[in-house]
């Protein structure tokens, strides 16, 4: 059964990149706010077939967080790719740092152009950080959130990877708060298994970090604390 549903999910997921991008290529021309609505649809389409096509459900803390008058950092826990289908969502504008591979996906790639992504290339890391510090600052001054992955890559349930320090570097810089975010999407949307589990995903949103202060391996540390925290005290199914 569990097969079954996930199977059916995916055939939603790739019916609604190939629509949500072959409509929005002349979207494209569009003002980004009013493009951005559109190429999110696929968010919400994913987010509404992982409830009632796999019965994963979302419970969240803290969400009252996400209401704030100037853009923010936001460093989150990277275990799934369900996190960036969410956050996208609910933290929209948002730009996102990702791979550039990923915006070579038909369909999929062409929508997440569309968002104001930070496109790195892995291979060069001393370009990717000065471009990610770049980029980031200028989408801060755009309106933009910022979404960071501290870990770079998906960690599995259980484990914690390296938190870099480049998220916490550019809130400095730029003078905007923090908002760390903890949860356990990959317990019900895990890495490297094509069935999603029923359930509820707890996300714990925190109270946003004034960088003042504070050097960013300080700041780093303490966002790290934090979520490594909360995640230790949710279930893992």
């Amino acid at each position: 059964m569990l097969l079954f549903r996930a199977l059916l999910f995916y055939t939603v997921f790739n019916i609604t990149a190939v629509i949500v991008g072959l409509v929005g290529l002349p979207l494209s021309l569009l003002p980004y706010r009013i493009r951005g609505q559109w190429f999110i649809t696929f968010n919400r389409v994913v987010i509404w077939s992982l409830r009632w096509i796999c019965g994963v459900k979302i419970h969240i803390r803290g969400i009252e967080h996400l209401k704030q008058d100037s853009p923010v950092v936001i460093m989150a826990k990277h275990q799934s790719t369900w996190e960036t289908m969410f956050l996208q969502l609910a933290c929209h504008p948002v730009s996102t740092i990702l791979k550039k591979e990923l915006l070579r996906v038909p369909f999929f790639g062409w929508g997440l152009a569309a968002l104001r992504p930070i496109a790195i290339d892995r291979s060069n890391p001393k370009a990717a950080l000065k471009m990610v510090k770049e980029m980031g600052e200028k989408r801060l001054a755009q309106g933009n959130n910022l979404l960071i992955f501290p870990e770079g890559t998906r960690t599995p349930v259980g484990q914690a990877g390296n938190y870099a320090r480049s998220a916490a570097d550019i809130a400095i810089s730029a003078g905007v708060p923090i908002l760390p975010i903890a949860h356990n999407g990959g317990v019900h949307w895990p890495m490297h298994d094509i069935r999603k589990y029923p359930g509820t995903i707890e996300m714990v949103i925190g109270a946003p970090i004034n960088p003042e202060g504070r050097n960013s391996k300080q700041l780093t540390e303490e966002v790290k604390n934090w979520i490594e925290g909360e995640i230790a005290n949710m279930p893992v199914r």
